[in-house]
């Protein structure tokens, strides 16, 4: 297995040259964020993770926000639980909305959805992150989005590691994006995939810029500002 370190403000450069950052410059276009935020919040009492608000506004927002600062330009973001109330108050321009039915079989169902959204629109490569995880900010998403490099191409497996533990956010080239799909079922995602190909990740330590706890109880919105 590969690992990349970088210093607290990233490094590397960008697919084309260009050193993704929080400022503006930007990752190659042909690699797409899809952002999965889908879920209902079973352990929340049924309340969609999109729609928790955090700095005053829906989650779902402050997730596009982070890709777009890190560089992203080309989003999709993964809708299921209450799409329609998402869509009527969160503000996401510019994004491709892509409707899950499926959302309540698991975050699989909305992994595969998402990556389906994708074939066609010439990206090479997905740069996968969760709506519920408030702590990883565009520092981390960038140096994922440094690591992967133009030889690499659709062959790509890359992933933010904490503490030497792989995390989130995920970028798979598009050569990976069928089986992943094949093997993406209930909450597991792309776990199985990931652990068959282990060998083949480049893992980027993003611990010192990123804390990467989930929403998933009660006891979590306290991480919610």
């Amino acid at each position: 297995m590969q690992a990349a370190d970088h210093g607290a403000h990233g490094g590397g450069q960008g697919a084309q040259g260009g050193s993704p950052d929080a400022h503006g410059g930007g990752p190659s276009p042909r690699i797409a964020a899809l952002l999965l935020a889908a879920g209902g919040g079973r352990r929340l009492g049924g309340r969609p993770k999109a729609l928790l608000l955090h700095r005053g506004r829906p989650l779902v927002e402050h997730a596009v926000a982070v890709l777009r600062a890190a560089g992203c330009s080309q989003i999709h973001v993964v809708l299921g639980a209450e799409a329609a109330s998402v869509r009527a108050r969160a503000e996401l321009p510019g994004c491709v909305l892509v409707d899950n039915p499926r959302w309540a079989d698991g975050m699989g169902s909305s992994l595969r959805a998402g990556l389906e959204s994708l074939v066609g629109t010439g990206a090479e490569a997905a740069l996968v992150s969760l709506v519920d995880q408030p702590g990883i900010g565009p520092e981390a998403v960038a140096r994922v989005l440094a690591a992967y490099g133009p030889t690499a191409a659709g062959k790509a497996l890359v992933a933010a590691a904490y503490g030497g533990e792989r995390g989130h956010p995920v970028l798979f080239g598009a050569e990976h994006w069928a089986g992943i799909a094949a093997t993406a079922t209930g909450d597991r995602g792309a776990r199985a995939y990931l652990k068959a190909h282990a060998e083949e990740i480049t893992l980027v330590e993003c611990g010192d810029v990123a804390r990467p706890y989930d929403i998933d109880t009660e006891a979590d919105l306290t991480h919610l500002e």
